[in-house]
């Protein structure tokens, strides 16, 4: 799901510089699933040389895996959390969220918690991040922009905002966004919730 919601970022908001990132995103192997840690790796690379064409990218990206992840749900589930409260659907849309960080990438790891409309999520092993040097910006954009589309999806009132990021402070053990609800919507969102 990375690498094709990758390809079709790239295809949106780069579509002349294609051809490049083809060379490593081959449409056989989209279609086989073959394509490996080490091109999707070298794709990063290339995308942060990008400048700003990066984050659009990664976020566009983040998107796309979103929505597919919630369209791959069958009509019923989706129509059966839509009616659940708004405090459950949050804790069932974050951990349909922490399900597609697992699938983006096998060593990736997700742990989030959720209290009173205010949360914590905190990624380790992020491809995204693993870079040799400090970056300037958080590298994080592709899962901020998956929680936000799932939690938009799903109605559920909070905002993820990128906190911490390992790719900008090696100090840290990992990357860390919190999720916060407006100040209306706390009271639905107060019911008892940690993961």
């Amino acid at each position: 799901m990375l690498v094709a919601s990758l390809h079709q970022a790239i295809a949106e908001r780069l579509p002349m510089r294609l051809g490049f990132y083809e060379s490593f995103l081959n449409p056989e192997g989209l279609r086989d699933g073959t394509i490996g840690v080490a091109p999707l790796t070298a794709v990063l690379s290339f995308l942060r040389q990008e400048g700003a064409h990066y984050d659009a990218i990664v976020q566009a990206a983040g998107e796309h895996a979103a929505e597919w992840t919630v369209a791959s749900i069958s009509p019923i589930r989706r129509n059966l959390v839509h009616a659940m409260p708004a405090w459950l659907r949050a804790r069932l849309a974050l951990r349909l969220a922490a399900d597609l960080v697992r699938a983006t990438c096998g060593k990736s790891r997700v742990r989030w918690q959720l209290r009173r409309g205010t949360g914590r999520v905190q990624l380790q092993e992020s491809i995204f991040c693993t870079v040799r040097g400090p970056a300037v910006s958080p590298l994080c954009g592709f899962y901020v922009a998956a929680y936000r589309r799932m939690l938009v999806l799903f109605q559920v009132p909070l905002v993820p905002q990128a906190a911490h990021c390992r790719g900008v402070d090696r100090t840290e053990s990992a990357c860390t966004f919190s999720v916060a609800a407006s100040t209306a919507s706390v009271e639905a969102l107060s019911e008892e919730s940690v993961a």
